[in-house]
């Protein structure tokens, strides 16, 4: 029996099948294109099905935020680069007990961290490769120096359970709309020849040199020496990569499917979907509001509750009846993907399908299978 979108309880994300699949086929047409490893990043969609089809499409393999997310990636991928400081016991021992086949990669910052790291990849008798990091900008994580990136590779290449593998940024920093780019990127590649020329003096060439972020992601083969890419929102899109040009509007696959509640304030409307479905991070671009309608984008939700969303229909002549259904388009998707449990796929208004938000969360499998039912007296 078929069901559609006003069968659903909102408010409930759901992707758009068709532009999803636009999505990776033309992230993985401009990898093939210039010759580029392509690793995407999961935290925007967190999910086996869609990883594993990024794989058919040619990935080299995957890119993980949390343990949770290697953990159940690696039911798909047996090639996880963890792009988090590895930092912590616990953190530690889960990345050491990810299954034996998958080779792991992590990201490092500090000489003192390799220490701890070394002894884990002893403990789980495995090999983990690691990549510099450097801070290109974002000011973030990552080496400030290039003296200090060839600190780190040298004490990785003397340890025996660890293995050097190159450089890794992210250009976090590049927000500007992709046709304004150029300055930002001609500096990014002479930030980057100064690592990699400082390491491959000190007789230690990165095999691989990495850059993340989608809003970049579509220029990286303008960068001198870049060889993999690790976009992560591309998949679904958001109001903000459609703000900065590296999407178009009808390129955002995921909007939050919300309902009209109330009407009764005049030029507003009120809908079911609030920060809980949400979230409440500003506009990175141009623009403001938490969000904007698919259909009606001059419509944006001016302000939030826990439960209530409020649109601004100051902009438009549109006047939704109560009990409407809008889909919202927010301004940053992963957030709002880690807000739910599950998607719902469709086609038009027919819904076809559903899958589970598989690595949200930061609990391991262990501990989810082992946790009880009910809260315990205390």
């Amino acid at each position: 029996m078929a069901t559609y979108l006003e069968q659903l309880e909102t408010p409930v994300p759901v992707v758009d099948l068709d532009r999803l699949a636009h999505n990776l086929d033309r992230m993985a047409a401009y990898a093939t294109l210039h010759g580029l490893r392509l690793r995407p990043h999961v935290k925007t969609h967190k999910s086996p099905r869609i990883a594993a089809e990024q794989l058919r499409l040619g990935a080299v393999g995957l890119t993980c935020a949390t343990l949770r997310e290697a953990e159940v990636m690696a039911e798909v991928c047996d090639d996880l680069f963890v792009a988090y400081p590895p930092v912590g016991a616990a953190r530690l021992e889960r990345l050491a007990r990810l299954p034996a086949e998958v080779q792991v990669t992590v990201a490092a910052d500090d000489v003192h961290a390799l220490d701890a790291l070394a002894v884990a990849a002893k403990l789980g008798r495995r090999t983990i490769d690691v990549m510099v990091e450097a801070d290109l900008g974002m000011h973030r994580v990552g080496v400030t120096s290039p003296e200090k990136a060839v600190a780190i590779a040298r004490h990785v290449e003397r340890s025996s359970s660890l293995r050097f593998a190159g450089l890794q940024f992210y250009p976090g920093h590049i927000r500007s709309h992709v046709k304004d780019q150029d300055a930002a990127l001609v500096q990014l590649g002479r930030d980057i020849a100064v690592y990699t020329e400082a390491l491959t003096d000190a007789g230690l060439p990165p095999r691989i040199v990495s850059g993340g972020s989608t809003p970049a992601a579509w220029r990286m083969h303008e960068v001198p020496g870049v060889n993999e890419v690790r976009p992560g929102t591309y998949v679904y899109n958001d109001r903000t990569t459609a703000q900065i040009g590296a999407c178009d509007w009808e390129d955002c696959a995921l909007t939050v499917l919300a309902t009209v509640v109330s009407i009764s304030v005049k030029g507003q409307a009120v809908i079911d979907a609030g920060t809980k479905a949400l979230g409440r991070e500003p506009l990175r671009a141009e623009g403001d509001g938490y969000g904007a309608l698919l259909d009606h984008p001059e419509v944006v939700v001016s302000r939030l509750s826990e439960e209530h969303g409020i649109l601004d229909l100051s902009q438009t002549s549109w006047r939704p009846r109560l009990g409407d259904q809008v889909r919202v388009i927010p301004n940053h998707v992963c957030i709002v993907v880690h807000l739910f449990d599950e998607i719902f796929g469709v086609r038009g208004h027919a819904v076809e399908t559903r899958w589970p938000v598989a690595a949200r969360g930061r609990a391991s499998n262990l501990e989810l299978e082992t946790a009880p039912n009910r809260p315990r007296a205390v």
